[in-house]
């Protein structure tokens, strides 16, 4: 066994290969040669003094081991990137990198808008945008700020809310063509509904409202935003839509404007990044966009 501490770079390698799922797809994405990905793996095998795959014909499978230590090189990748964007922006208050994290429909049809702005003001930073409906664990420094839709729980945390997001119930011209505008929430059931396909907190919340629908009813299942915003824009059926993006699409209908539900919108960050000027100017900038987004929904 060797005893010397393993190097990041050798977790890093066994990360690729575990997330690639082949010895060649991680050493691809690395930009390392196969010889020398394997030499990775061997020399982390060693300095731990396990096994982390086991070799066959049709290749490497992992051993319980390696999925263990998963999670911890994760938060080691986490860490030293989040080390990388810290050591950045300490060259110069304004310029470096800053990490932002946002569920999907927010940060594919909101957010580019405003980090447009925000990169106008401040052509010195880089951002990096990660799409998730999954709330990111910002403790753990997987992101640097967070735009939320529901209100953190944790400590340590500087959060701002900015106000509630509007969704109602849309559907395309083309789709009501060819079936009758629905005149209550009775005849829902007789279109066709985009939907869910599995339940999480936003859906119980939902369903804690007394709304009556049902996995069952709908014709397209779902758990994207984007694609249920998609299909509603290519008018497959009826669904959810922020106020704010359906007064982009004039061509979509608002049917049953009695039923409207409400998220709240947050933007958060760790506290330790309050007197980081780069990390402050973004989230003073999503701030402020996000807050224009949801006043201008209002007004429309």
């Amino acid at each position: 066994m060797d005893h010397s501490e393993p190097g990041w770079h050798l977790y890093r390698t066994l990360l690729a290969v575990l997330e690639e799922g082949s010895l060649s797809g991680g050493a691809r994405v690395l930009g390392l040669t196969q010889p020398t990905a394997g030499r990775h793996i061997e020399m982390l095998e060693a300095s731990l003094g396990v096994a982390l795959f086991t070799r066959s014909q049709s290749g490497l499978a992992p051993t319980e081991t390696a999925l263990t230590i998963k999670p911890y090189a994760e938060s080691l990748r986490s860490t030293t990137e989040a080390l990388r964007r810290r050591a950045s922006s300490a060259r110069d208050a304004m310029q470096g990198t800053v990490r932002i994290t946002a569920a999907e429909i927010v940060g594919a049809e909101i957010l580019p808008s405003i980090l447009v702005d925000i990169r106008r003001r401040h052509p010195r930073l880089a951002l990096e945008l990660v799409l998730s409906d999954r709330t990111q664990d910002l403790l753990q420094r997987d992101a640097d700020i967070a735009v939320r839709m529901v209100q953190p729980t944790q400590d340590a945390l500087v959060a701002r809310k900015i106000g509630m997001i509007e969704l109602g119930v849309f559907a395309h011209p083309d789709y009501l063509r060819t079936h009758p505008t629905p005149t209550d929430i009775a005849t829902l059931g007789d279109h066709d509904l985009i939907g869910f396909d599995r339940e999480n907190a936003f859906i119980r919340r939902v369903l804690s409202t007394g709304l009556p629908i049902r996995r069952s009813m709908f014709a397209l299942r779902t758990d994207s935003n984007i694609a249920q915003l998609a299909a509603l824009r290519a008018g497959f059926g009826i669904g959810f839509c922020h106020l704010g993006l359906a007064a982009r699409e004039p061509r979509l209908t608002r049917v049953l404007p009695a039923i409207k539900l409400e998220l709240e919108t947050w933007v958060v960050m760790h506290e330790d990044m309050r007197s980081n000027r780069a990390c402050r100017a973004v989230f003073d900038g999503l701030a402020e966009g996000l807050t224009a987004y949801i006043e201008g929904a209002a007004k429309g």
